[in-house]
């Protein structure tokens, strides 16, 4: 069974910056696409950024300019870099994984942003 496990979460200012990694618990898989989604208090969850196996990349436009997705794939690691946050971006932020129609889920880590 494949676990994500996702670390770097936290509590910043508005303004700061976190990086969100995800590391497969069975490197030997390789998945297709990776990414994150973010969950608000209230609302339901939302595409962040995914990157495929050929780093191709797709943010929501709420993110774009400010957050970076990317992957090492020999380690089935991706990882989030979190710039300029704003207290929106407020959530639970979970890693993803697919391999062909299988999705695979993280446990998810909160991020908090104070204003």
């Amino acid at each position: 069974q494949v676990q994500l496990v996702e670390s770097g979460g936290g509590l910043v200012q508005a303004g700061g910056s976190l990086r969100l990694s995800c590391a497969a618990s069975r490197s030997r898989f390789r998945f297709d696409d990776m990414g994150w989604y973010r969950q608000a208090p209230g609302k339901v969850r939302e595409l962040v950024a995914t990157i495929n196996s050929r780093a191709m990349t797709d943010y929501a436009d709420s993110v774009k300019g400010r957050f970076t997705v990317s992957r090492d794939g020999a380690e089935n690691t991706v990882y989030l870099q979190m710039n300029s946050l704003k207290p929106e971006d407020t959530a639970v932020y979970y890693c993803t994984a697919n391999i062909g129609i299988r999705a695979y889920w993280g446990q998810g880590t909160q991020v908090t942003v104070s204003s």
